[in-house]
């Protein structure tokens, strides 16, 4: 054996000793993290009363709805009129009315998710701290952007049905608040992350904040805005679809009334419109989305 070789070997043997060492050290800090996080859940599942036994009770029950709700639908008469039963027809008898529904809903959504994502688009800017003109600009924002998004969609709903009575622009109003809210951090974190060359270069120049804000930063980040705009156009619609429930129209309102009544055939049919539309809207986005943010990478 050489001297050298002997030399080194102590050196590579504290080395590795002190890896598994460390490994040791990770695999009881992981376990220790794992245990806080099952005591954790064991806390809140006996806080909110999630007991196994109740669960396991509820559970056929669950299968029992679902077998109600499902359409008695026979081949023999699947292709028939509304006025035979067992046909599509039949079980979708009143489809003019719940498309008309729908697209109410969807138009809740569409103009919710433009007006939400205005206002997120005007506060995201003094929310990012990067560029935010002044501390108490950036802690006002980011408040007002929490405290939108904190309220639920119902919340807001139930407050402007008291306010304007039952109707599409209670549930409008209801979900561009809160769209504001969501938009605006998501907003505000892609600001953060752009780069602020351009912005430096616009601010040497003799620009002001509004100018950096336009013409730096927006042009960077308006690919991941739009982005943002459409994924919450595809989450509005079954927000509205919901708070309907509370009188703030759309088509939730006649889920409400059909659920109420126990009209089990109609709450399928109109659950599968809804499934539906909001399928056709996810991929009309999604389409939508890779063509504007292609476009406008393309330009750059």
């Amino acid at each position: 054996m050489s001297a050298a070789y002997a030399t080194g070997l102590p050196a590579v043997i504290r080395g590795e000793e002190a890896y598994q060492a460390a490994r040791r050290q990770k695999r009881i800090q992981a376990l220790l993290g794992c245990a806080v996080l099952f005591a954790c859940l064991l806390a809140a599942a006996w806080v909110s009363e999630a007991y196994p036994a109740t669960l396991w009770a509820g559970l056929p029950r669950i299968g029992e709805y679902f077998v109600r709700i499902t359409p008695d639908l026979r081949w023999a008469t699947l292709f028939a009129g509304s006025e035979t039963e067992g046909s599509i027809a039949f079980w979708m008898y009143r489809l003019p009315e719940w498309s008309l529904l729908i697209l109410e809903t969807a138009n809740m959504a569409a103009v919710a998710t433009l007006m939400g994502s205005a206002v997120a688009l005007l506060l995201a800017f003094p929310a990012a701290r990067n560029i935010t003109p002044s501390p108490l600009a950036f802690h006002l924002a980011r408040r007002t952007l929490e405290a939108m998004r904190t309220i639920p969609e119902i919340v807001y709903a139930l407050i402007f049905v008291w306010a304007f009575g039952i109707g599409p622009l209670a549930g409008i109003l209801a979900i561009a608040l809160h769209s504001a809210g969501a938009n605006g951090k998501l907003f505000a974190e892609a600001i953060e992350n752009a780069d602020l060359k351009a912005w430096e270069g616009v601010q040497s120049a003799g620009g002001s904040w509004m100018h950096g804000c336009r013409y730096a930063v927006l042009p960077q980040v308006l690919p991941n805005i739009i982005s943002y705009l459409l994924l919450r156009f595809e989450v509005n619609i079954r927000s509205a679809s919901v708070i309907g429930f509370v009188g703030a129209g759309g088509v939730g309102e006649e889920l409400y009334k059909v659920i109420s009544f126990n009209y089990y055939e109609e709450i399928s049919a109109i659950v599968v419109l809804v499934i539906i539309t909001v399928s056709m809207v996810d991929l009309l986005s999604e389409r939508l989305r890779h063509a504007a943010i292609g476009r406008l990478e393309g330009t750059r």
